[in-house]
């Protein structure tokens, strides 16, 4: 499987709005809101692709004056799971929160979701927070933080040449 990484764009939102429909069975994105975090001057919009389909996508989101970036949102398509996809899209966000001058990285993960917690561990997260009726049917999510300082864009070797 041959796949990059690159900016998400307004005509990515109809493959990343049927990923969301297939990755999540609540909080979803619909396409007014993708579009807007596409487009969004203050937010880092990914996208993993082949020349077929999107594989996986991350948004992160930045504040004016705030040092840290939060990873809004991160889908990976069931049949890239376990292929480093999301490991390359949370490394290509940090690099990019690490560019815009931020010092952490910080994410909310549902507390039932045990492969993304090891996920982000794996990456450097630390357990921060626990924020109780976080999610749209009253699950419990996790607060996590990756300090930036040790972050470069070698550690992804699937970023496109413009991303690097």
């Amino acid at each position: 499987m041959t796949w990059a990484i690159r900016p998400a764009a307004p005509a990515d939102v109809p493959g990343i709005a049927a990923l969301e429909q297939r990755a999540f069975a609540t909080d979803r994105f619909n396409a007014r809101q993708l579009r807007y975090l596409f487009t969004r001057a203050r937010a880092t919009a990914l996208i993993a692709g082949d020349a077929t389909a999107p594989l996986g996508y991350a948004v992160a989101l930045y504040r004016r004056g705030a040092a840290s970036a939060r990873l809004y949102t991160i889908a990976v398509a069931a049949a890239a799971r376990g292929k480093g996809v999301a490991t390359a899209l949370v490394d290509a966000i940090a690099t990019a929160a690490r560019a815009r001058g931020c010092a952490a990285l910080t994410l909310e993960v549902r507390a039932d979701n045990s492969a993304a917690h090891q996920l982000y561990r794996k990456l450097g997260f630390v357990e921060s927070g626990h924020l109780p009726g976080y999610y749209e049917d009253g699950a419990e999510a996790l607060r996590m933080r990756l300090e930036l300082a040790g972050i470069s864009a070698a550690r992804s070797t699937h970023l496109a040449p413009n991303l690097r």
